[in-house]
């Protein structure tokens, strides 16, 4: 059984309690909303399993005992296959994350969570990665300033590098990646789901481009 560490709305730790119980009582523990991107200011979206839609390079649950650093390296592991040097994951920003979904079984989720936004630079290969096939059906590497623009403006197209798996291997291909192409919840806007951590992209990559 998954246990997280919990905590009041002001983030003070009380405690730690199962994942099933976390979410059946609304109580607040972290995520880590993992983000990885390259020197030439591209970063990486997930297409994520159930939606088809463009989503983190990975996130999930920060286990009780666990560090936010510790569970970036872990989710990416998990989700795309990659050891990650962890340490090196530089803070975004953290902002609280509130949704009541009925699930299929007629159950009702509910997530209270601080979401923990951090960004790493990835310069390894496109073939060292293996997806959970369970989470998503591959990466999209695409331009984090055209990125922005298309979240701000709400409409536009750009060209993108899509990295599936097929055949025990990884397979590219090019693909033009639209606004309603990424997955945004109900009550959220796209730029402010996804501008800050595309934001210091562009930041740390702006002295080599």
């Amino acid at each position: 059984m998954e246990y997280l560490d919990i905590y009041d709305e002001d983030g003070n730790h009380l405690g730690h309690e199962s994942r099933d119980v976390v979410h059946r009582d609304a109580l607040w523990h972290n995520t880590v909303h993992c983000w990885l991107y390259d020197k030439e200011g591209n970063i990486y979206f997930q297409i994520s399993k159930d939606e088809q839609k463009l989503y983190t390079t990975a996130s999930g649950h920060v286990k009780a005992g666990e560090t936010i650093k510790e569970a970036f390296g872990r989710e990416v592991k998990e989700e795309i296959g990659i050891n990650i040097n962890y340490d090196k994951a530089i803070f975004v920003n953290v902002y609280k994350f509130i949704m009541d979904k009925n699930k299929n079984d007629g159950t009702l989720f509910r997530d209270r969570a601080f979401s923990n936004i951090y960004v790493c630079v990835f310069d390894g290969e496109n073939n060292n990665f293996s997806f959970d096939d369970n989470e998503l059906s591959g990466l999209v590497k695409i331009n984090a300033k055209e990125t922005l623009n298309i979240l701000k403006n709400e409409k536009g197209k750009l060209n993108a590098t899509i990295i599936q798996s097929e055949n025990n291997g990884i397979v590219e291909h090019e693909k033009q990646i639209e606004f309603n192409d990424f997955l945004v919840n109900y009550g959220e806007t796209a730029i402010s789901k996804y501008g800050d951590a595309l934001r210091k992209v562009i930041e740390l990559t702006s002295i080599n481009n």
